[in-house]
């Protein structure tokens, strides 16, 4: 009981102190942004985006700073790949929840470009984040059910032209371009509802990478594919503000990205379709094994200590 209420009386202190870091930034965030839409395009590029990524930076710093300083989970990375701040990246990995994007910015903030995440087209509502995500150019993106489609079909190709759109921006600067394959969080009941193939993975969707090879393919050498496990629960974004995370396991595999994705068109040939999508599923068949692997060794991780410490 009481251990209960000391983590909310931390996750209240937690919930608090990012309002507060987020209102202060979000000032400086509102007057950079207004900055930028009244002024000439090469300027924006060269002073005001700059300092929207320098504020958006402050931000994330801020919560890694208190997730390592106060929550202190164990993290257990393994990344080989080395990053530069000059370079692009096509970075993927499997979603399970909110907390998996500071796992992320944990992994490649200040060691590759600022992250630029597909973001869903409702959560650009969201006050002072959203806006800052739409001046930091994240590609918003709509997903429609097949039935309004079938009613609507000139929308079908909206996600394809924010994609390319997004992307046009993308390769004036050095950027980290992220797509979550899945499209939303894995739960077991979406798992169940997909009859996924995957034991504990929802089905990737090729399109979202697809287009954006296809645009930025020149730029990228390889495809940054992390694999996120939580052992003891998948942690939300309450427990995150709790400190109710424990064990975080990361492993990062560098995939070639075959040359010929980007000079082929993704939509009309049907050929390069499935040989792109036959590519995303062999990824996700080894993410699969990967996972399998990584909640093995820990348990037999506890197991082995618990072994040590009845002695």
């Amino acid at each position: 009981m009481f251990n209960s209420l000391f983590r909310h009386g931390i996750g209240v202190t937690s919930a608090f102190a990012l309002l507060l870091h987020t209102l202060i930034l979000g000032s400086f965030l509102y007057i950079a942004i207004l900055l930028k839409v009244i002024s000439p395009k090469w300027f924006v590029i060269k002073a005001f985006d700059p300092l929207i990524v320098f504020i958006a930076s402050m931000w994330i710093e801020g919560i890694l700073w208190w997730i390592n300083w106060v929550y202190r989970p164990k993290w257990h990375i393994d990344n080989p790949q080395p990053l530069n701040k000059k370079d692009w990246y096509l970075l993927t990995a499997n979603h399970q929840s909110w907390v998996d994007i500071f796992v992320l910015y944990q992994l490649f903030h200040q060691k590759a470009p600022f992250l630029k995440f597909f973001i869903k087209k409702e959560l650009k509502y969201i006050p002072i984040v959203g806006q800052a995500w739409w001046a930091l150019d994240f590609p918003f993106m709509r997903r429609y059910s097949k039935s309004f489609l079938k009613e609507h079909p000139e929308k079908a190709g909206d996600d394809i032209k924010e994609t390319q759109k997004a992307c046009e921006k993308f390769s004036l600067v050095p950027t980290s371009v992220m797509n979550f394959l899945e499209g939303t969080r894995y739960t077991p009941s979406k798992h169940e509802q997909q009859k996924s193939p995957y034991r504990h993975l929802l089905k990737p969707k090729a399109g979202g990478i697809a287009f954006t090879i296809e645009a930025l393919g020149d730029k990228f050498n390889a495809l940054c594919n992390a694999t996120i496990v939580y052992p003891d629960h998948i942690p939300t974004f309450w427990d995150m503000m709790c400190g109710n995370i424990d064990h975080i396991y990361v492993e990062v595999s560098t995939t070639p990205i075959p040359h010929h994705f980007s000079q082929g068109n993704y939509q009309t040939d049907p050929a390069l379709k499935k040989e792109v999508q036959d590519w995303v599923t062999q990824l996700w068949q080894q993410k699969d094994k990967d996972i399998a692997r990584i909640l093995q060794a820990h348990t037999q991780n506890l197991m082995a200590t618990d072994k040590l410490s009845s002695y």
